[in-house]
């Protein structure tokens, strides 16, 4: 099984800048609060001493989960991306077959998928079943509800 992380250059750069921010900023941050919570005192029953240290491990989890993903990273180019084709970086609007619903998803990797911004991972059920179909082209997506169908109106790049 391969390690290898899909992003769109968008993605790939707010990775970049949360991890220029946790390294730069973020650790600096955190350093401060824990020399002032060692400044208090006996740090055995310190809470905001213990406060400060679990930030400073959740940050360099973080960080070493950035590095991971960004030296695992291939990045979809924007030339990649075209309107006939689904593919991670488009935008695709689907219509649910027997209603009138209509939905607009951006295709992401799984490390940029944000559902509250309509941004679904290429390894979502949605996702799975709309790649590499085209405008017209109807697909079955499995839900815990069942099965439902959707019709592919359009793709964007």
């Amino acid at each position: 099984m391969s390690d290898e992380i899909l992003l769109t250059e968008e993605g790939y750069e707010e990775l970049e800048e949360e991890l220029r921010h946790l390294k730069e900023e973020k650790r600096k941050e955190v350093a401060e609060k824990i020399k002032i919570a060692r400044d208090y005192g006996d740090i055995s029953e310190n809470a905001e001493y213990d406060e400060a240290k679990n930030e400073q491990a959740f940050v360099e989890g973080r960080i070493k989960k950035l590095e991971k993903m960004l030296e695992n990273a291939r990045v979809v180019k924007k030339d990649e991306i075209n309107n006939h084709t689904v593919n991670v970086g488009n935008a695709v609007e689907l219509k649910e077959l027997g209603s009138e619903e209509v939905y607009t998803y951006t295709l992401v990797g799984s490390a940029e998928a944000d559902p509250l911004q309509n941004k679904i991972s290429n390894q979502s059920p949605i996702g799975k079943a709309v790649i590499g179909n085209s405008i017209g082209d109807e697909v079955e997506v499995e839900t815990p509800e069942g099965t439902v169908e959707y019709r592919i109106l359009s793709i964007q790049a």
